[in-house]
């Protein structure tokens, strides 16, 4: 028996999605983000259903290089850079960009010969507080960077915002200003702050690049939102199906703990899909499952094959009917606060199997 569960990739909404991206940001190019396997989409495809991309980004150098080989031809940035002098020449060799957020990068470029200059983009931290150089270092890092042999001439200044996913944080703005003081200093060519939630939020942060990532694979880039607030096309159903129907008693115990118990005489569904698959252990009783369309509640724990769903609003339910766990008709958004988490963690953690 081949397992239940699957993850159906719809590659017309992540086309789509990247359409949006355009028509809200149209004076900008855009950095397709697919790093972590594509947001768990499968990076490969995606790369390849995204071609009309201007640029591609991704966060390890495998990723990179595995999609040189794969013949995608676009730049691509490696956003986390380069840590010493092996890597800095597989990137010249594959013509990768590397983003530059520390001043010892800066030195290993100033000390290491390339077969071809690098092109570099110049982080700056404004506020998020992660990676980036300080602002009081920016403009002498562009600087050593515009005249080190192994740099190529034009070096992107960039930012990341921290708190971009709610419309309303004050934060974002003050980013903002931080960042194009900075770059008023400096002969910047051009510049990248915009992620999802800034792409469509903070149209004054498009700037000559914006890095689209979770909006591409259809989901609300903000603390509050599901994908169709913003015309977004969910590309990932996670589904599976019903593979028991039990009748089980009043004050029956379900599953690992015994931590739900039936209120009634009641019908119990079992879905073939569990934490193993990627679904989260940490969803709680309630949290919506799709059988047939129509929505029953998740009871008991989630094992590592298995969940079990309340089927008592459900009585033409049968063995074998589809369960959805999220897609269109059942957001990935609304599924990561029911498992107090983000849609993001969820999508990337889907598992092979």
């Amino acid at each position: 028996m081949t397992r239940a569960a699957e993850a159906t990739i719809d590659l017309q909404a992540l086309q789509y999605n990247l359409q949006r991206v355009r028509e809200s940001a149209a004076n900008a190019r855009v950095i397709s983000v697919i790093k972590a396997n594509g947001y768990g989409h499968g990076m490969l495809r995606v790369a390849q259903a995204l071609s009309t991309s201007d640029a591609f980004a991704v966060a390890k150098i495998e990723e990179a290089v595995a999609l040189r080989n794969a013949g995608v031809a676009q730049p691509i940035l490696l956003l986390e850079g380069f840590s010493d002098a092996v890597e800095l020449a597989l990137l010249a060799q594959h013509a990768i960009d590397a983003v530059v957020h520390h001043p010892t990068q800066i030195a290993l470029l100033e000390q290491t010969p390339l077969a071809r200059p690098l092109k570099v983009w110049l982080k700056i931290d404004t506020g998020m507080h992660r990676l980036g150089v300080s602002l009081d270092d920016a403009l002498t890092s562009f600087n050593r960077l515009r005249a080190c042999a192994s740099v190529a001439d034009e070096v992107i200044v960039m930012s990341h915002f921290a708190n971009a996913d709610d419309r309303n944080d004050p934060r974002t703005a003050s980013q903002l200003e931080r960042f194009y003081s900075a770059i008023a200093e400096m002969d910047a060519p051009s510049c990248s702050l915009a992620n999802s939630a800034a792409i469509l939020a903070h149209k004054e942060s498009h700037a000559a690049w914006v890095r689209p990532g979770i909006m591409l694979y259809g989901v609300s880039p903000f603390i509050d939102g599901v994908a169709a607030d913003d015309n977004l096309k969910p590309v990932m159903t996670l589904s599976s199906k019903l593979i028991a129907i039990n009748e089980y008693k009043k004050g029956s115990a379900l599953g690992y703990g015994g931590s739900w118990c039936c209120p009634e005489d009641m019908p119990v569904g079992v879905v073939a899909i569990g934490y193993g698959d990627g679904y989260p252990r940490a969803a709680r009783a309630g949290t919506p499952v799709l059988i047939n369309g129509q929505r029953v509640p998740l009871i008991g724990r989630v094992s590592m094959d298995m969940i079990c769903v309340d089927l008592r609003s459900l009585p033409t339910a049968a063995m074998g009917d589809r369960a959805v766990l999220w897609g269109k008709a059942l957001p990935v958004e609304e599924i990561a606060q029911c498992a107090n988490t983000i849609p993001y963690e969820l999508l990337c953690r889907v598992t092979q199997r």
